[in-house]
């Protein structure tokens, strides 16, 4: 027997590829809205992190900033501690230089020679004195070019013939001279000891000395 079928399957066929198409364009929606949410929830997931690392970075820099300006204001205090100990020094040395510079005159003057005046403008000493001989005058530079820790760089400024009545019939021949000397920059060890006890009387009793003959 032969069967014939007589239904529209064209159309039935029509309508199954539809149906497919639909729902392949339906499960292909979902996949790509699915994937567009999971690139979305990865970007927010990304940027929140980055955010995180921001916060972060920006708090250890803020840390950094606050340790950098607690180290600049160190340094500027350490800077006026030794700026202060340099000024207590240098008021100490200058506390020391007439003991010492008295000392040193009264070692290296030589006899036949007193001192009259001593002025000191900064680091130069003027001296002025009376000596009986020329040879005492160079006796006394000599001494203090080559002997002296503290005096440097001794000039003859002046010498001169004075004559000195010592009575109302006897004269004697000395000579007035000046001269100038440089103050050495000492350590600031020997600088701060005080000069020595006798070395400083001698410097004492010298002084006495020359103004009573001058």
């Amino acid at each position: 027997m032969i069967l014939i079928n007589l239904l529209p399957y064209r159309e039935e066929k029509r309508k199954r590829r539809k149906a497919a198409f639909f729902v392949g364009l339906g499960i292909a929606a979902a996949v790509g809205a699915a994937m567009v949410a999971a690139a979305y929830m990865l970007m927010q997931h990304l940027t929140s992190e980055q955010h995180r690392r921001n916060q972060y970075l920006s708090a250890e820099i803020g840390r950094l900033d606050d340790q950098i300006k607690d180290i600049v204001n160190l340094r500027a205090e350490i800077e006026s501690l030794k700026s202060r100990q340099r000024a207590v020094e240098d008021l100490q040395t200058d506390r020391n230089t007439p003991v010492q510079l008295l000392n040193e005159l009264a070692r290296h003057t030589p006899e036949g020679v007193y001192l009259t005046a001593i002025r000191q403008a900064d680091k130069v000493v003027t001296i002025s004195g009376i000596a009986q001989t020329n040879e005492r005058v160079s006796e006394f530079l000599r001494n203090t070019s080559r002997n002296s820790e503290w005096l440097d760089r001794p000039e003859l400024v002046e010498i001169k013939v004075a004559n000195l009545s010592t009575n109302s019939r006897d004269q004697k021949r000395l000579y007035d001279f000046s001269m100038r000397v440089s103050i050495k920059e000492p350590s600031r060890e020997a600088a701060g000891k005080p000069a020595a006890p006798s070395s400083a009387a001698s410097a004492v009793t010298a002084r006495p000395r020359a103004a009573k003959k001058s």
